[in-house]
């Protein structure tokens, strides 16, 4: 058997079994993803009414921070409550009361996989993700015999595949 061939059904059995592998990864990964385009929606979301017990007279600016609401504006004063979009503070006890929208807890740890930096452990899964897919893009040329008519069909699928992206990227 020649040299050639070796690689070829090498890559081949490499990318069969890393495929049966990540099966169950790019399964959840696909559902996180689909979940995250409708992340501007209210899509899986629920309703949660919070109540919390903070320091007295904050800032508008304070008060965001403390409540983890970005760009918080004070809409109207009524004698020490003060009402902003979906809740209010009371200036002179410090309760606040807002309501949040977000996902189930099962389906945001599923959404955190495609959020995580590194300095959380879910980093090297998602380097080894993005690796691995990197890797059946190389091995997927060796699946088919170059001279081959689907490799040959393989090809212009691959470049049409590029040109769609970016199409899609830049307009």
């Amino acid at each position: 058997m020649s040299s050639k061939a070796t690689v070829h059904n090498s890559m081949r059995i490499y990318h069969r079994y890393l495929g049966f592998f990540l099966a169950g990864i790019m399964a959840v990964y696909a559902l996180s993803g689909i979940v995250l385009i409708f992340r501007d929606t209210n899509f899986l979301k629920q309703t949660k009414v919070v109540e919390q017990q903070l320091k007295p007279g904050l800032s508008a600016d304070s008060l965001g921070k403390a409540i983890r609401m970005r760009d918080l504006k004070i809409e109207s004063v009524n004698g020490d409550v003060q009402s902003f979009k979906n809740g209010t503070y009371n200036t002179v006890t410090g309760a606040v009361s807002y309501t949040t929208k977000s996902l189930p807890k099962m389906i945001e740890k599923l959404t955190h996989l495609h959020k995580a930096s590194t300095k959380d452990p879910l980093f090297y899964l998602n380097v080894f993700f993005g690796v691995s897919l990197f890797f059946f893009v190389i091995s997927s040329f060796w699946m088919f015999m170059p001279k081959t008519t689907i490799f040959k069909k393989g090809l212009y699928f691959t470049i049409a595949g590029i040109i769609l992206t970016l199409i899609m990227l830049f307009l």
